[in-house]
Parts: structure tokens; sequence; C-alpha cells
């Protein structure tokens, strides 16, 4: 596996090289670059960890009308996230973007670029809203809503509809100021946002009576003022720089294409993590044939990914970091601090991937807790010992793609992501018939594994540190 030590020397654009850029920060080393780092990860970790907390509100709340409509918020919310999701690139391909220019010396054009970030975001909610309106009851049948939990499913679903233009803002606002290495605003505003959510539904959905619908509007609500803080964030330092704050309909429109191979990365992972819940389902059932069987390990294998991804924030925390300062150093036109932050960053990775490996193996003991069935607990166990053998290498993983990303090369990253979908689709539908361990053990090497070389490689191969303010022009 190439390591942070083979990067090579940059393939700079011929522009930056004849700007001649110097570096428009200091150049953090040691102990310096580590509390860099711990400033941007810290609250950004927070801030990843408040999102689910948002939606673990609405579902203690909405537990108590009853399991159906707390299936119901599930499905419609699973829609939400979908389209949520597909849009991460807002906040991601900002993030790259803001930190280069900022890094270049040209802050105001970083604003600039983040206005547009805006827009867009605006652009696309506006198109999407009135859809996922129209659509909520396809919507959820499509996700397996029966008769039964259509009608409450895209009840909430319609109302939910409206906060998606506030969610999309809130994605490239808080891209932009990470770009700017801001963490802390983000956090604050949505830990806010957070809380008013669960102040909201706690008093609408029981005691004014409103139900489902209840916990619909108060998450729009709380949705909308958090969006808006955000933006307002935005919006008051681009014009104490003196930026624009009109759109610019050639930077929306070059925002709207660099995110493209963005939301194609994005589709591979997604792809890839269906492919392995469907696998099994169909792992349990195929080997057994027994309904009880099959839940067990559709129950165990839930709780592991849930364990997973609460581990993936963790490390997600560090990929921010990274494409904010890797951004930020390229453009400023230091190739010798790109390097050093990629190689302090690959060790924190590491280091952290090893701690919540210690924690996946920890979390058997407090199984109890997750689940009472003896059964599912037993198969749990082997799964998080597979999941937590794989923690070093996802977080290898996961912070040499905040680095690419930060670094704006999305398009191979898209490319990257086809690949290795194809060679992980065949491995898992061939552990489909080993069970659930065999699946998670496909999950761990193969996805991970194939991640890590084709990450590795373009980092090791060093083409994607383009100097210079435009990351773009000499990268392929």
């Amino acid at each position: 596996m190439p390591g942070p030590d083979d990067v090579a020397e940059p393939a700079a654009s011929e522009q930056a090289r004849q700007s001649g850029t110097p570096p428009q920060h200091p150049q953090p080393a040691g102990r310096d670059l580590d509390r860099a780092i711990a400033r941007l990860a810290l609250p950004a970790l927070a801030t990843l960890v408040a999102e689910p907390l948002l939606l673990l509100g609405d579902s203690v709340i909405v537990g108590h009308l009853g399991t159906r409509e707390l299936a119901a918020l599930g499905l419609a919310g699973a829609v939400v996230q979908t389209i949520v999701g597909l849009c991460v690139f807002l906040a991601y391909g900002t993030t790259a973007q803001v930190a280069r220019l900022l890094g270049a010396g040209r802050g105001r054009d970083a604003l600039a670029q983040g206005v547009d970030g805006l827009w867009l975001a605006v652009a696309i909610g506006v198109l999407v809203t009135p859809a996922t309106a129209l659509l909520a009851e396809p919507l959820v049948r499509a996700l397996g809503a029966g008769d039964a939990l259509a009608a409450p499913a895209a009840q909430y679903l319609r109302i939910a509809a409206l906060g998606v233009t506030p969610l999309l803002v809130l994605l490239a606002a808080s891209g932009v100021l990470r770009g700017r290495q801001d963490t802390r605003t983000p956090l604050l505003v949505t830990t806010a946002m957070a809380l008013a959510n669960l102040g909201l539904n706690a008093v609408l959905v029981l005691p004014l009576g409103l139900g489902l619908a209840g916990s619909a509007i108060g998450t729009v609500i709380a949705q909308t003022a958090g969006a808006l803080a955000l933006a307002a964030a935005v919006l008051r330092q681009a014009r104490s720089s003196g930026s624009r704050l009109r759109p610019d309909a050639a930077g929306v429109l070059a925002a709207a294409r660099a995110g493209v191979p963005l939301v194609v990365r994005t589709l591979t992972l997604r792809a890839a993590l269906l492919a392995t819940t469907a696998a099994v389902a169909a792992g349990a059932t195929g080997a057994t044939g027994a309904t009880d069987a099959r839940a067990v390990d559709l129950a165990a294998h839930q709780l592991a990914l849930t364990l997973w991804t609460f581990t993936a924030f963790v490390l997600d925390a560090l990929a921010i970091a990274a494409q904010a300062l890797v951004g930020q150093a390229l453009g400023a036109g230091d190739p010798d601090r790109v390097r050093r932050t990629v190689r302090r960053l690959v060790g924190w990775s590491l280091a952290v991937g090893v701690g919540t490996g210690l924690l996946l193996l920890a979390t058997p003991l407090a199984g109890g807790v997750l689940t009472p069935d003896a059964a599912v607990r037993a198969r749990l166990g082997d799964v998080l010992l597979v999941a937590a053998l794989a923690q070093p290498l996802a977080a290898y993983v996961f912070l040499l793609d905040g680095v690419l990303i930060g670094a704006g090369d999305g398009r191979y990253l898209a490319r990257a992501g086809l690949v290795v979908l194809a060679v992980y689709l065949p491995a898992v539908a061939a552990a489909t018939s080993g069970g659930l361990v065999a699946v998670w053990i496909a999950f761990a090497a193969v996805l991970m594994g194939a991640r890590a070389v084709v990450l590795g490689l373009r980092t090791r191969s060093g083409r994607w540190m383009v100097l210079g303010a435009d990351g773009t022009s000499a990268r392929t």
C-alpha cells in the first residue's frame, strides 16, 4: 500500500508556475500542524455527530405515537437523506475551491465562489422540492412502504420536502466556512438546530396534537433557521470583503459541473452499501430458509452498520480537515507544506483508526444495551471483530479520499469509484453463500482494500498536486 512518504513531486499547472504565487499563510509544522488539525477536526466531528442526533430526536418523540408512525418516519427520512447525500458535493466541492483560492491569497474570489455555491444549492432545491412532494407516495412505496405505511410516510415526506432547500444551503454554507478553516460556526449552528428541532417536536407532536405532521413541521422550521444562520454568516463575510452577493451564471454552472464527478463517487459508495445489505439478506435466506435466521442476520447487520457509520464520523472529521488544509496549501503553491500535511494527517488517521477499532472490539461487552436478543448479540460480536480489524484501513481510505477532494481531484475519484464497484459487486455476490460474516469480510477486505489501492496509487503519483488557484488545468 502506498504510504504518505511516497507522494511525488506536484504536476503544477503552467499558470501557477508562471504566477509565482507565494504562500499566503504560515507553514505549520510539528505541534503547530497538530493544533491546526485538531482545531478543524474536533468541531467537525461534533457537527457530524449533531446531525444524526437531530434524527434521533425525531425518532424518540415520534416513537411515542406508535410503531406505524415511526416506520413511516424512517421511510420518508431515507428519501430525504438520499437526496441530500447525493448533493454532498455542495459541501465537499465548495470546501476545496474556497480553500484553494484562499491559499492563493484571493480571499474575495474565494467568497464569490462560496456565494455561487449557495445559489447553486438554492437552484437545486427549487427543482427538487416540488418533485419530491409530488412523487412522495411513489418514492416511499419504492422503498417498500405497503398500503398501511404509504399514506403517513407520504404525508411526512410532502412536508419534509420543504426542508430540502435549507439542507442543501446548509451543505454549501458549511463548505464555504470549512474552506476558510472555520468549523466552529457550523458546529454552533448545527447544535442549536438540533436542540430547536427537539423542542419544536416536543411541542408540536403530542401537546398540540399534530402527530407525524407536527414532527415534519418542527424539523423544517429548525432546518430553515439553521440554513439562514449559516448563509448569513457567509454573506456577511462576502459583504465585508467587497465580494459580490449576486449569482454569477458562469460561476454557478462551473460549480455544478465540478460537482458531477463527486455525485458519481457518492453513487458508487451508496451502491456498494446497498449491495452489502442485499447480500446479507440473500445469504440469510439462502443458507437456512428460516425467517428468524434472516431477521437475526439483518438485525446484527443493521447494528454493525450503525456502529461502522459512527466510527466513520470520527474518521471523516479528519478528512474534512484534510480538505481544508490540503486545498489551502495547494492554492498557496507550497508542495512541501502539502506533503507535510498529508504525512501528518495519515499518521493521525491511522492512530484514530486503531482507537475506533478498539472501541468496536469493546462494544460486544455492552451488547445487552444494544439488543436483548442473545442470537443477535452473538452474530454482532463476530461481525464487529471484522469491522474492528478493518478500522485502520478504513481510516487510511477516508483520509486519502479527503485529501483528493481537497485537491479538487473529483474526476479521478469518480473513475476510481466505478472501478472499485466493478471489483466489489462480484466479490460480495460470491460471499453471499457464506453468510453475514463472509459478506462483512468482503466489505472490509475487498471494498476497503480496493479503495485503499486506487487512492494510495493516486496519492503516490502526485498528479493530483496541481499548484495555484486553478487546480484543474493540468490534472487528468
